[in-house]
């Protein structure tokens, strides 16, 4: 785990409860490769690297369950360490993968490990500032940071990754950006904590459906307010009162339902980048296809 200073890394551990000899405070397996959280809440202070501590092996398969890693997915783990996470990808999963890191003597670890392991073609591993490594062919993109370095990471990850990229990161969270799904999975080899448990989360990167949407002869209009995969949606439609509808979009899967103790309305469509193929239901009647353009 490389992050900011000694005293930001030691103030986040007392708060979470951690005791790590040292001050070593770094995850591993999927730890480190990052220099600059760049938040403005950090005040600014010489760089320096937190120790690197290695993420169980349960653990880094929990990880690539939880994640569903199969073959030709391509997985980015931002602090890659021992490039465990990335070479069991490859090996257990017929993945590919690529580990970012800033210790070069762990990028020369890992690649000898890939090789040893017989996957040195599917598992790469690079010395780069996970701020300025590209995220864009991601299928799944693994972590193990700090508070802080996630949500200075949230907009990168949302901006820049496919629908349906799959994220999972090692005990910390995204803030507002609630996990599509938790778990606590047992690491009795854990070598930082209070529990020998590590908590799990996944997120599913969503299709952008902020802003009005139409048909294609203008009849009806669908805004929505998108707060990461939850949206709120007013209907308007020729003929009828306004409905407003509630759901989420996961990847680009769109779930939209009345809210309003109106009549019932269900809207299940698929986006593609600036359209929406759905089925509407209205009333308790039979779904009806509906295209939707961005407006």
């Amino acid at each position: 785990m490389r992050v900011a200073t000694r005293a930001l890394a030691a103030a986040l551990v007392l708060a979470a409860g951690l005791t790590l000899p040292g001050m070593s405070c770094a995850a591993g397996g999927a730890a480190g490769g990052t220099a600059r959280p760049a938040l403005a809440s950090i005040p600014p202070a010489p760089l320096e690297e937190v120790p690197y501590v290695q993420t169980p092996q349960s653990v880094v398969d929990a990880i690539l369950a939880l994640a569903g890693v199969q073959r030709g997915d391509r997985l980015i783990d931002l602090g890659s360490g021992d490039g465990r996470i990335v070479i069991t990808a490859a090996r257990t999963h017929g993945a590919r993968g690529l580990g970012i890191e800033l210790a070069p003597h762990l990028i020369d670890l890992s690649n000898r490990l890939a090789r040893e392991a017989g996957v040195a073609d599917r598992a790469r591993f690079v010395a780069q500032d996970l701020f300025d490594t590209d995220l864009s062919g991601a299928s799944v993109v693994t972590m193990y940071l700090l508070p802080d370095v996630n949500l200075a990471l949230r907009p990168k990850l949302l901006s820049t990754l496919a629908p349906g990229t799959r994220v999972v990161s090692h005990d910390w969270d995204m803030g507002e950006w609630r996990a599509d799904r938790q778990v606590v999975v047992p690491a009795p080899n854990k070598p930082v904590g209070l529990e020998r448990t590590s908590t799990l989360r996944l997120w599913i990167v969503p299709a952008r459906v902020d802003g009005p949407w139409t048909d294609p002869r203008r009849r009806l209009t669908l805004t929505m307010k998108q707060t990461f995969q939850d949206v709120e949606a007013e209907l308007r439609a020729d003929g009828m009162p306004v409905r407003h509808l509630g759901g989420t979009v996961a990847g680009r899967s769109l779930r939209l339902f009345a809210i309003d103790g109106g009549p019932l309305v269900r809207l299940n469509g698929t986006v593609r980048a600036d359209r929406i193929e759905s089925r509407l239901s209205m009333g308790g009647g039979a779904p009806r296809r509906l295209a939707l353009r961005r407006d």
